[in-house]
């Protein structure tokens, strides 16, 4: 059977479910990630933190993940209090969901008393998306008469629903940009000692976003046969095939990469991408 490279990180908490499934079909799965996320703007953060809240009158904080959470923390770290008008434990920061509000409290467990660590945490168990906690602090501060407001941490990819609807009730938003997603700077050493770890054989690489497409492919180029729709093939090198895991990435591939793509599943599930892998490897060998 052949051995399958999933462009993205694996899981960290368990099993992979997409890894799981491969196996159970036989083959041989390994993951690379293609993404990292770097801390960005951290001077203006930590400038705001050491002002305090009051300073811009801030009624709450919005953090909707771990990245922006990390910022907060780092941003911590790196101060030093000497100001008795900076205590954000009196202010509502808002997150989304348990796992948000664990990051925030571990940043008062790491740090101690500082008045810079969030201890007002709101929304965990109400909100499940951005959008029930836009109703949420819509809700939560609809008694307040002084600003309304709010701090939002965001990367370079936040396409939540949010804003409008705080904004459309009321609510002034203040977005700062805390990180953002690149092209892993280890993707090179990282797939090559994937490939090392694997027997030899046939390969099926399966892409799950055209952001990742456009960067992982030219390294791709050096060890596999990507083959561009008019290009023949190099037979020096192995020729993969290739599966999207969904109708915009498989898009991308053939329209901006020229790729052949063997396989899209009818959704984007760990099961159905491997149905929709065996089901093209079923037809290729029905045909020979």
């Amino acid at each position: 059977m052949a051995n399958v490279l999933l462009l993205r990180a694996p899981s960290q908490d368990g099993g992979d479910k997409y890894e799981d499934n491969i196996r159970t079909q036989g083959y041989t799965p390994v993951s690379v990630p293609v993404l990292e996320t770097v801390l960005k703007n951290l001077p203006a953060l930590k400038e705001i933190i050491q002002a305090g809240h009051s300073v811009k009158g801030y009624a709450g904080v919005i953090i909707t993940s771990g990245r922006a959470c990390e910022a907060w923390r780092t941003a911590v770290q790196e101060l030093v209090s000497n100001s008795a008008n900076t205590d954000w434990a009196t202010v509502p920061f808002y997150v989304v969901g348990e796992a948000t509000a664990k990051a925030l409290e571990e940043i008062r467990e790491a740090v101690g008393g500082s008045p810079f660590t969030p201890k007002d945490i709101r929304g965990r168990a109400e909100s499940g998306t951005s959008e029930r906690l836009a109703h949420f602090i819509l809700d939560d501060l609809s008694s307040r008469t002084d600003s309304g407001k709010l701090l939002y941490l965001t990367g370079d990819k936040n396409r939540d629903t949010s804003p409008k609807i705080l904004k459309e009730g009321g609510f002034d938003l203040e977005p700062l940009q805390v990180y953002e997603t690149q092209g892993s700077s280890n993707f090179p050493a990282d797939l090559q000692k994937a490939l090392n770890s694997v027997p030899t054989g046939r390969w099926w690489i399966v892409y799950f976003a055209p952001s990742a497409a456009e960067f992982v492919t030219p390294t791709l180029r050096k060890h596999f046969d990507l083959r561009s729709i008019d290009s023949p093939p190099d037979t020096s090198r192995t020729i993969p095939s290739v599966a999207a895991i969904g109708p915009t990435t498989s898009t991308f591939l053939r329209e901006q990469l020229s790729l052949h793509v063997r396989a899209v599943p009818s959704k984007p599930t760990p099961e159905a991408l491997v149905a929709a892998i065996v089901a093209a490897d079923s037809a290729t060998s029905a045909a020979l």
